[in-house]
């Protein structure tokens, strides 16, 4: 096959493909504890996190739909043309008996072409602020199949509605990028990630190389340009997971496929300035990122096989100074982590790629206190 550079989405329907016709694993995970499955049920669950209640709160795709767009706007080429639905959600878990809740539902989900399935996005993540949760919405915009729609953060209430804070789809357009891609352009994004820091959040969008900042009122600006370093169309590093420690911010990518092991890394971003600098290298796929009391570093790669991502192939890596050490492995298309307040890792397992339902989460025991964190959502 063609060396050439793929969206998440790109990558995530190459995932989809190796589950469903079983391409065998052409490297072998390292050996580590698997975890322990605490909740199962779930569509595509993406982004997680713990609310002031202890709750985890779960972010899910959806299971995509069947309106469509074409002749209306421009569709996405390569994974397009989508189609969308109402199917996404937000579920919160009771991860001592495994029990859900929807939170909301009826949010917008969208789907690729089958490659041989279709893959869906739909809820990328969530967040609290101030005690109120808020969605970052990833499956909306007209090129997804949702005439009306944008991709956004949406504020949750507590009666399961929403209202919006801020339309990311328009965002990105005023202006783009300076080297966009070409080849899987996406106009509304392929928002993946974000975190809380005081009263805004910053959430990173992989497809245009982007970290964008949202204050509570809906003001958005660009913190950094990954493709003024990294021109989409030669050598892509999409930013997918995002995490806080300290006054710096840290950002986990995707490189180009097929996967050359070692390949992705992990920025170390000053939010004030924009400068970045290279935290951690030689990793694989990141699509998660946490850190400990103590300074280490957990990143999650959802494959470590050359070639295209493979089923069991995803695990845990721990950083402390120089050294990488292997928490967890055989995990399968792993999108997300958290801390939990007991101190263990909490996972999206079957994030993308498995049938409807199927998607869990996974409890990984790793003996350490997690970061600190403020379960009330304020600052």
């Amino acid at each position: 096959m063609k060396t050439r550079r793929l969206g998440l989405l790109g990558v995530a329907a190459l995932v989809v493909s190796s589950l469903i016709v079983g391409i065998p694993a052409t490297a072998q995970a390292a050996t580590a504890p698997v975890g322990s499955v605490v909740a199962t049920g779930l569509n595509n669950p993406r982004g997680l996190t713990f609310g002031p209640d202890h709750q985890l709160y779960v972010a899910e795709g959806g299971t995509g739909g069947s309106l469509s767009t074409v002749g209306q706007c421009v569709q996405v080429p390569m994974v397009g043309p989508y189609k969308g639905g109402y199917t996404a959600r937000i579920s919160r878990l009771n991860v001592h008996t495994g029990g859900r809740q929807t939170v909301i539902d009826r949010l917008p989900s969208s789907q690729t072409i089958p490659m041989p399935a279709p893959l869906v996005s739909g809820v990328a993540d969530v967040s609290f602020l101030g005690g109120k949760l808020y969605a970052l919405i990833a499956g909306a915009g007209c090129s997804h199949g949702l005439a009306g729609t944008s991709n956004s953060l949406l504020r949750i209430g507590s009666d399961g509605s929403s209202s919006p804070v801020a339309n990311l789809s328009a965002f990105l357009n005023s202006p783009l990028v300076a080297n966009p891609p070409s080849e899987d352009f996406e106009p509304d994004g392929t928002w993946y990630s974000m975190i809380r820091a005081g009263h805004s959040f910053y959430a990173v969008e992989p497809n245009h190389q982007e970290l964008d900042r949202v204050t509570s009122n809906g003001n958005v600006s660009r913190v950094v340009d990954f493709s003024k370093t990294f021109p989409g169309k030669t050598d892509w590093r999409g930013p997918t997971a995002i995490t806080r420690h300290g006054e710096s911010f840290y950002i986990g990518t995707l490189t180009r496929f097929p996967i050359v092991p070692g390949n992705a890394q992990v920025f170390k971003v000053d939010p004030e300035s924009g400068r970045f600098t290279v935290f951690a290298d030689g990793l694989t796929t990141v699509l998660g990122l946490a850190f400990d009391r103590h300074g280490s570093l957990y990143v999650l790669e959802t494959s470590v096989a050359a070639g295209f991502p493979a089923p069991e192939m995803g695990q845990i890596v721990k950083i402390s100074g120089h050294q990488h050490t292997t928490v967890a492995s055989k995990l399968t298309t792993p999108t997300a982590m958290t801390f939990g307040p007991d101190g263990n890792l909490y996972v999206s397992n079957k994030g993308f790629g498995a049938p409807a339902g199927a998607g869990q989460i996974v409890k990984v025991a790793v003996h350490t206190d997690g970061e600190e964190r403020d379960e009330s959502g304020d600052e």
